[in-house]
């Protein structure tokens, strides 16, 4: 049973830097984990820890148990991709694959019958003969791999496997990672930037930002409850929006709109405070001439003027500008400057189905369900969990 336990794990370089800072995590036996943030948040930096390419400065690292912060990479029997799949060109697919297992000085016969069976696994029987430089890369991605599942290792470990791959090879790359994953029920870390990754391949997801474990949860746990402006704001495509909203005692001022708020339950949690930020994801919101009165009336509508639409074929993104604060625009730039996002325009993002005929510079009229709505503390970026406080109105006010 290969369990992997990481307990107060920080990295420092040089003058001190801290480039992992007490992160905690527990990962099971047969467990497909995925470490997800953008530059510099630490992930790799971590599985480089795991693996033993990189000292632990401090803290506590287990495997199936057993303490292993001082032993080298070879004796934690560990098995890793890399992103630029360290092949070696001279030798042939065949030689790559069995490469671990003649350094273990394994019988010729078993080193075949495990290669060919190996190779069958992965679609590189026809390939065998072939050398890295004559293989697509995809191609040369599954020989990796091969060479990494060979060893029959506590645990596997990929780091942005898939990043060299374009983005029709890497959706199938990553179908069939994940089939393999789930076929041979080994315990597996996969490290990446690509948020459609970490959704679609992990049990759970851990989320670094600064060396800092921000959540751990499953994909749904994330994208539906993030912790933070900094969770919601990553997991998503298109991105969350983020909107400046006033506090009143019985409704709260958005952009667009009006929200009434329960009387009876306050929001507590923002006493005080006159400004809330509010999240709402692009598909929550619907073109309102779509739905019945019935549909309409336990929701909000709004109208607005559009700016842009892009019409992508099954969808369409349609984008609404709105004005802010000052103090709003200056925080969101500061997040979209760590979710490597180059824009800090305040303006709605909406997703619709490409058969709603819209035009740029028209009105158009949205709904959307109140309880859909994700609160955050303006000084904290918290989430303050204020969905359940609404109560259902039968039509907002427009602003």
């Amino acid at each position: 049973m290969t369990t992997i336990s990481v307990r107060h794990l920080c990295k420092r370089y040089g003058k001190g830097f801290l480039a992992v800072d007490d992160v905690n995590l527990e990962i099971n036996d047969g467990e497909f984990v995925v470490l997800v943030g953008p530059s510099g948040s630490g992930k790799s930096t971590v599985l480089r820890m795991i693996v033993g390419l990189e000292d632990i400065t401090s803290g506590d690292l287990c495997i199936g148990g057993e303490r292993v912060n001082e032993k080298p990479p070879r004796d934690r029997d560990l098995s890793m991709v890399f992103q630029n799949y360290a092949l070696y060109p001279h030798l042939t697919v065949y030689e790559n694959i069995a490469f671990p297992l003649r350094l273990h000085k394994v019988a010729n016969d078993d080193i075949d019958k495990q290669v060919r069976s190996t190779a069958s696994m992965l679609q590189l029987t026809e390939l065998l003969d072939r050398k890295p430089a004559n293989l697509s890369g995809g191609q040369q991605q599954r020989v990796a791999m091969g060479r990494a599942l060979i060893r029959k290792a506590k645990a596997f470990l990929f780091d942005e496997p898939l990043s060299n791959l374009d983005a029709k090879l890497r959706v199938q790359m990553r179908t069939e990672i994940s089939r393999l994953q789930k076929k041979l029920g080994m315990t597996t870390i996969y490290v990446t930037h690509d948020q459609t990754e970490a959704m679609t391949l992990g049990d759970r997801v851990v989320l670094l930002r600064l060396g800092k474990l921000q959540q751990v949860g499953t994909p749904r746990e994330l994208y539906e409850k993030p912790v933070n402006m900094f969770v919601a704001g990553f997991l998503g495509s298109p991105q969350i929006n983020f909107l400046p909203a006033d506090v009143n005692a019985d409704h709260l001022r958005l952009p667009f709109c009006d929200v009434p708020l329960d009387p009876a339950h306050p929001p507590a949690k923002l006493s005080g405070k006159d400004l809330v930020i509010v999240g709402l994801r692009p598909e929550h919101l619907l073109d309102a001439t779509k739905l019945d009165d019935q549909h309409r009336s336990h929701g909000v509508t709004f109208k607005a003027k559009v700016d842009v639409t892009e019409w992508l074929g099954d969808e369409q993104v349609v984008y609404l500008p709105y004005e802010a604060p000052e103090r709003f625009h200056k925080q969101l730039a500061e997040l979209q400057k760590e979710l490597d996002s180059e824009s800090d325009r305040t303006q709605l993002i909406v997703e619709l189905d490409s058969t709603t005929p819209i035009q740029e510079s028209e009105e158009i009229e949205l709904w959307f369900d109140p309880g859909n709505l994700l609160f955050f503390d303006p000084e904290t970026t918290e989430n303050v969990t204020l969905g359940r406080e609404l109560e259902e109105p039968a039509q907002a006010k427009t602003a």
